[in-house]
C-alpha cells in the first residue's frame, strides 16, 4: 500500500490506477458497483458512446482462484477485464478476456478483448442504474445524512 491511502486494499489500489487511466480514455468510473442484486464489479466504466466495460481487479493468484462469479458478470457488459500488477502471473487469466496492468497511479491495457454488444434494453436499464449510482454517490459526499 502507499502512504498516501493507507486504508486501501490492493485491489482498490488497483481500482483506483484503472480509473485514472480510463478517464484519460473518455471513459467514466464507477467502483464497486451493483449491475444487478447480488453482483458487485470492482469496475465499471461508461464509455462516450454508451459502451460499458466492467474491470475485475485481482491483486494475487489466490484473490483471482477465489473468484468464481466472474462469468456471471459478462452478459453487464459489451468488453469485460482483468486488472492485475506486473507480478501477477498473467497466464491464469482466460485468454478471451481483456487485460490490463495497473498500480495505484495508472494503467495500460494490454489486451483488448472482442466486444460483445449489450441487447438495447439491457443497456439502457443499466446506464440508468449507473447514473442514479453515480448520483446518489455524489449526493452522499455534499450530505452525508441524506442516507439516514
Amino acid at each position: 500500500m502507499t502512504s498516501d491511502s493507507p486504508s486501501l486494499t490492493p485491489g482498490q489500489l488497483l481500482a483506483r490506477g484503472v480509473a485514472r487511466h480510463l478517464r484519460d480514455r473518455d471513459f467514466m468510473c464507477l467502483e464497486e458497483f451493483s449491475p444487478e442484486r447480488g453482483k458487485r464489479v470492482d469496475v465499471m466504466a461508461m464509455g462516450p458512446r454508451g459502451e460499458v466495460w466492467i474491470v475485475e481487479c485481482k491483486s494475487s493468484r489466490a484473490d483471482f482462484a477465489s473468484d468464481c462469479k466472474w462469468q456471471g458478470y459478462l452478459e453487464w457488459s459489451d468488453r469485460y477485464f482483468w486488472a492485475v500488477d506486473a507480478a501477477f502471473p498473467v497466464d491464469l487469466l482466460p485468454p478471451d478476456t481483456g487485460l490490463i496492468l495497473a498500480d495505484p497511479f495508472g494503467a495500460d491495457i494490454v489486451r483488448m478483448p472482442e466486444a460483445t454488444p449489450l441487447a438495447p434494453a439491457r443497456r439502457k436499464a443499466l446506464t440508468l442504474r449507473f447514473a442514479r449510482a453515480a448520483a446518489m454517490r455524489l449526493q452522499v459526499l455534499r450530505d452525508p445524512m441524506s442516507i439516514a
